[in-house]
């Protein structure tokens, strides 16, 4: 399978709220970077102490479990979108809301280590889409949560939640 160069979106390709994780994305080949980025993840996510799993930095903020289960989640939805959009599916899509899906999920009582598997099978999954995928399917748009949104937007998006989190792994909840 050839891998074709990912372009970073332009912002009429996302809406405003998503140059948050997009800004977070360096410049360079996307791919290796979800590869190389997500590899480092899973080894910051590997040496959390047992005792450290279900640590929140403060009261009402998730647990070290209940993140990476939203990871995995939020990875999946916009695989998904990613996917649609790429069939050309015409079809809008609707919003999700993430505290609800990790108040629910149940995250707490599954061991990290099962979460931290389930994410790589969902991050390997997104990888076989996004090099997959040539520049006319990276290009097309599709609307979700009534804002339209590129293929490519969403691969950014992926890099640059995940990003986001592990900074906030490092910064708040002192993981390194």
């Amino acid at each position: 399978m050839t891998t074709l160069a990912i372009e970073r979106p332009k912002a009429d390709e996302h809406s405003p709220y998503f140059s948050r994780y997009i800004d977070r994305v360096p410049e360079g080949d996307l791919i290796a970077l979800l590869e190389t980025q997500f590899a480092e993840t899973l080894a910051l996510l590997r040496r959390v102490p047992r005792d450290r799993e279900d640590f929140a930095y403060a009261e009402g903020k998730w647990t070290v479990k209940e993140v990476v289960g939203h990871l995995s989640d939020c990875e999946r939805v916009f695989a998904y979108r990613a996917l649609r959009f790429a069939r050309n599916d015409p079809t809008e899509l609707a919003s999700f809301d993430e505290n609800a899906w990790v108040a629910n999920a149940g995250f707490g009582r599954r061991r990290l280590a099962d979460l931290v598997d389930e994410y790589d099978v969902v991050r390997q999954g997104t990888l076989r889409l996004a090099k997959s995928l040539n520049a006319d399917e990276l290009a097309r748009r599709g609307v979700a949560n009534g804002n339209a949104l590129s293929v490519r937007a969403l691969f950014y998006i992926i890099a640059g939640h995940e990003r986001h989190h592990v900074g906030l792994f490092r910064e708040r909840y002192h993981l390194s």
